[in-house]
């Protein structure tokens, strides 16, 4: 059975609650993974998603910041958390389908604006987050696993406006790029977008800065989907929803889809 997958930095689940509601009801993914969701579970406005036919959830939250949430038309069993780096932020929720697959939903860091973690206390975080990641993923290797999420790191050349102008910009620095490397070797993660997309720009988040995001397309790849190699083959039709940045009061992000045969 087909089931779809999108990912998507929401940037306040409640005060975007309306092209939440859109993006399920035009493009129905089977789950919908949530980031930076900046509200107690308890105040995620999940009657709205279950009127729709999205009645299952698994979340984590923070007051204001943070926080991930995985939505589901299916029921969905929570499958862990961790809290990486000790930072005590809701950055992690795992739950696992009814088919099996469990699912990573994952939140890292931004990093600041400093590559530098003696002089930029966030960004040593966002490395120590991914080593501990890196780690986690050697001890206990993943299967039938999905890894999704806002991991804030563009990784390929390809994956930014511009190579050159951006190698001492935090999310594609060589460091982030060889600790996010490390960290999906470890588990051994595909990266399915790549796997369908192989060749070309592709950018999934435009900062609020640019006057016209749009015409000036200055974009970042920092939002993902891994599998595991025992299922990434059953993995297709992976797309980003470049409109839904252009959405009325829209997030800085645009959602990432793919869907699995299984």
């Amino acid at each position: 059975m087909p089931f779809s997958l999108a990912t998507w930095n929401i940037n306040s689940v409640r005060l975007r609650e309306p092209i939440v509601l859109k993006l399920l009801a035009e493009q129905g993914p089977d789950v919908l993974c949530l980031q930076e969701c900046k509200s107690p579970v308890d105040k995620i406005p999940r009657d709205g998603f279950a009127a729709i036919g999205y009645p299952h959830m698994v979340a984590r939250g923070d007051k204001g910041y943070n926080g991930v949430a995985i939505l589901s038309k299916t029921p969905i069993k929570e499958a862990g958390d961790f809290d990486f780096a000790g930072l005590g932020h809701a950055r992690h929720i795992a739950g696992r389908l009814e088919n099996g697959v469990t699912i990573h939903n994952f939140y890292v860091p931004a990093g600041g604006d400093v590559p530098d973690r003696d002089k930029n206390e966030k960004f040593g975080q966002k490395l120590d987050y991914l080593t501990d990641m890196r780690d986690h993923f050697h001890a206990e290797a993943p299967q039938k696993s999905i890894l999704v999420g806002d991991l804030n790191i563009a990784p390929r050349e390809d994956d930014v406006w511009s190579h050159k102008q951006l190698l001492k910009v935090v999310s594609h620095t060589p460091i982030e790029v060889e600790a996010l490397a490390e960290t999906q070797d470890a588990g051994k993660w595909v990266d399915i977008t790549r796997q369908d997309i192989p060749d070309g720009l592709l950018y999934s988040w435009w900062s609020y800065r640019a006057k016209d995001w749009d015409a000036a397309d200055k974009g970042r790849r920092l939002d993902h989907i891994w599998a595991t190699p025992d299922i990434s083959n059953a993995a297709h039709s992976s797309r980003i929803l470049r409109d839904a940045r252009g959405w009325e009061k829209p997030s800085d992000h645009a959602p990432v889809f793919a869907t699995f045969d299984l």
